[in-house]
């Protein structure tokens, strides 16, 4: 992507910005007066949202607020006579999700689809995260929402999470900062986020009644870190409780957790609202402090009335969140009158997105054949997914975007000549496995139609891949420059992901294995795409193919991002968020995880907790702090790829690291040069290794901060510093119910990835110990892994 149209897109943005800005007086609420005027059952109404049709018995208001913005996932609760309006709340992460086309209405209401959260946080770039929230916040405000209801920055506890796609990293430190900068990017337009979902929503299998037993420690150092850090920085409107419970208690009416935890110790002062259905009793949600329940129900109602009636819920705690959600109307684009267009610069977008998805992408081998060379003309494509490419995950994280570039498009727009004859091979296939899925979900709309809506909004198995004789493999491969082989995965929220996707099927591994053998035969080479959204089995087949690219699903545009990469228009500066075991049981939270189970799946969250099925009805953290690469680094586990790995390109050579102590800070630089013959950007990363850390069961070492440099012309040199707080170094002592910093020399370890440290600096570092409260506690006896 030139420079210049991504600078034109950023004046857009900052210009829609600014004239937003302009057209927004600050009207405010006399909230005394309207307090004075509100009815307990007037209070008990505005708390929860105005319900869904046909599980509220409220349909005349739900239709009035629904027809706000077509589509959105709700609204809060209208006090019209009080000239408080119902302010518009809609998914998603990777974009807007509202309907894009309406009944008796000729436009269309397509928003950007753009990269799921892994793809955005593999490019560890703040600044282009903060651009594209913005360029996500602008469609916000312009569609008439004013409550987005992301980011999602749940920690990837395992690699077959369903929901792994929207969140971000393993390790918090990423998830915060990239959560930070997102909601910073779109708050910019004055409407508001909603960071969810707070907190241990990391399985999708009976998440709705699934109790997470969760140590203080973990808790404190990995769960609850990356939303501390977002929260702290950037000030989301809202926060979103999880549907879980943990440690016996579902978060939405835990005191401990969205009082004591989010409002006492972090000084948060927004809204908090429930997951749509989330928590079953509405006093007690109230009474913990969580001030909105969506999308509304008739039970919450007359729980919140009874219980104020009969002292188990004090007015005074139900004022305080009507005062809240008043606070949340007020600055809301609706309430300052604000006259959304409807028309968001959607090609502004379309190159944000772009860009921010060929950063994001993953070079995990390249043995020479990329970039594509000049002589490269003639493109032989295999694989599903390369006709019909994967731009996000389902669920609530999809968007109603308005095309997705395929790589046979994206090719075709690089200038490439794809074959007709595997293209039209591919066509006729596609259409014989989807008239199959259509009978399917038609036969299951005669016995049950609510089960075929759902069939249709849950992810489901994609076909096996086609298969070629050696005959027509031989064919093409005469005819072909180079072959590409793209491997696609998708899921989203209900469902985990099943073993069966970590690994390769038989179709696939065929299909690569007979690709790779008859063109290495011919003397070309062979390119494999991933176009997944979670981590997948590499170990047993990556020697096979020349080259390997990550390239996440990178939303509407991704046939022309992953283009611009192969082509070497974009050298990939991507770099894993995550770690890639070698096999699935390898990962040490395997042995606590749904695996292949029965999803149970509620959506209104009726159903009641046995609390016998384990990893079901309840799931016992043993693995503790050792997450991702804490556990693999610290107990010297295999990996297929560490935890910050990606090639590039180029090659960068680090030199000159320093230290510096700076009262309770601690500086740290380098200076990184492009020593290869393309441009790049390098990723740096800053782990720290505690004194005497097997003896007092810590990680061998963890991430603390990160920076990544420009965009380096050969022979270009920038010195990257990063900056570690004291206090950053602590570990949770739950006996002392303290963060502690143990005093000592710590190492500051310089690294390329978790496993590639450029350079070892130490500091000794004084005691110190900050005391929390005692809250959280399990209820459980757990088998803690420890070192």
């Amino acid at each position: 992507m030139k420079k210049s149209v991504l600078f034109l897109a950023a004046a857009a943005l900052a210009a829609g910005c600014a004239t937003a800005d302009k057209q927004s007086p600050k009207n405010t609420i006399n909230q005394d007066e309207v307090m004075s005027k509100l009815s307990l059952e007037d209070k008990a109404h505005f708390v929860i949202g105005t319900g869904m049709a046909g599980f509220s018995g409220n349909d005349a208001v739900i239709g009035a607020t629904r027809s706000l913005v077509p589509g959105a996932a709700g609204t809060t609760y209208p006090l019209d006579s009080l000239g408080i309006p119902a302010v518009v709340l809609a998914d998603g992460p990777a974009g807007l999700r509202i309907d894009a086309k309406r009944d008796g209405d000729s436009a269309t209401y397509y928003c950007t689809h753009f990269p799921i959260g892994t793809l955005l946080a593999s490019t560890w770039n703040t600044q282009l995260i903060e651009q594209v929230g913005q360029a996500i916040g602008e469609e916000v405000k312009e569609y008439g929402a004013d409550v987005l209801l992301a980011p999602a920055l749940n920690i990837m506890r395992n690699p077959l999470c369903g929901r792994n796609f929207e969140y971000y990293s393993e390790d918090p430190v990423v998830a915060g900062k990239t959560a930070a900068a997102y909601i910073t990017g779109v708050q910019k337009n004055d409407v508001g986020t909603s960071i969810k979902h707070f907190a241990a929503n990391n399985q999708e299998t009976n998440r709705m009644n699934n109790d997470a037993h969760i140590s203080q420690r973990a808790l404190r150092e990995i769960y609850l870190k990356g939303f501390e850090i977002a929260i702290k920085e950037s000030k989301p409107w809202t926060v979103m409780t999880s549907y879980n419970y943990i440690n016996g208690v579902y978060t939405s009416e835990s005191k401990d957790l969205v009082t004591t935890i989010l409002r006492d110790e972090w000084g948060y002062e927004g809204t908090v609202m429930t997951d749509w259905f989330g928590g079953k009793d509405g006093a007690k949600q109230m009474w913990a402090g969580n001030d909105m329940l969506q999308p509304g129900k008739a039970e919450q109602f007359d729980s919140i009335v009874a219980g104020v009636k009969s002292g188990k819920l004090s007015e005074a705690d139900l004022d305080r969140s009507v005062k809240r959600i008043l606070n949340l109307v007020e600055k809301s684009p609706r309430y300052q009158g604000y006259k959304y267009s409807n028309k968001p610069d959607l090609k502004a977008h379309a190159a944000v997105t772009r860009q921010s998805a060929a950063e994001g992408m993953v070079l995990m081998k390249n043995g020479g054949a990329l970039p594509f060379a000049k002589t490269v003309k003639n493109v032989a494509l295999y694989g599903n997914t390369s006709y019909d490419f994967i731009a996000g995950g389902t669920g609530s994280g999809n968007v109603n975007h308005a095309y997705v570039v395929s790589l046979l498009d994206g090719l075709k727009n690089g200038g490439y000549t794809v074959s007709d004859e595997l293209k039209n091979a591919y066509a006729a296939y596609a259409a014989e496995c989807k008239a199959k899925v259509e009978a399917e979900i038609a036969a299951a709309a005669k016995k049950d139609p609510k089960n075929a809506m759902l069939m249709r909004f849950m992810p489901r198995p994609l076909p096996a891949e086609k298969q070629f004789s050696a005959d027509e493999l031989t064919k093409q491969a005469a005819a072909s420059d180079i072959a590409v082989i793209t491997l696609g995965r998708i899921s989203g929220e209900f469902m985990d992901r099943k073993a069966a996707d970590f690994n390769l099927s038989d179709s696939e591994r065929q299909l690569i294995t007979q690709v790779c053998d008859v063109y290495h035969k011919a003397g070309k080479q062979v390119v494999v795409l991933l176009n997944i959204g979670g981590v997948i089995e590499t170990a047993s087949w990556n020697q096979l193919p020349d080259a390997i690219l990550c390239a996440w699903q990178a939303g509407q545009e991704g046939g022309n991002s992953v283009v611009d990469v192969l082509s070497g228009k974009q050298s990939p500066s991507g770099k894993f968020t995550m770690t890639w075991p070698v096999n699935f049981t390898d990962a040490y939270s395997s042995k606590n995880f749904p695996v292949d189970q029965d999803p149970r799946i509620d959506m209104t969250n009726q159903g009641s907790k046995s609390a016998n099925v384990k990893n079901v009805d309840y799931t016992d953290y043993e693995e503790d702090i050792y997450v991702g690469y804490r556990y693999f680094d610290s107990f010297d586990v295999p990996v297929s790829y560490p935890f910050g790995f990606g090639l590039s390109y180029t090659t960068f050579a680090y030199s000159d690291a320093k230290i510096v102590e700076n009262g309770d800070a601690y500086e740290v630089s380098v200076t990184v040069k492009n020593t290869g013959k393309h441009e790049g950007k390098e990723v740096v990363e800053l782990y720290i290794s505690a004194p005497d850390n097997q003896a007092a069961n810590k990680p061998v070492k963890e991430l603390k901060a990160y920076g990544k440099t420009k965009q380096l012309a050969p022979g270009e040199s920038e010195t990257i510093t990063m900056t570690v707080q004291a206090a950053d170094l602590a570990s949770f002592d739950e006996s002392a119910s303290a963060w502690v910093v143990a005093a000592g020399e710590y190492q500051f370890l310089v690294g390329a990835s978790s496993a590639d440290i450029k350079a070892t600096l130490k500091a000794t570092v004084k005691a110190q110990q900050t005391k929390v409260n005692n809250v959280l506690a399990p209820q459980t006896q757990l088998n803690l892994l420890k070192r």
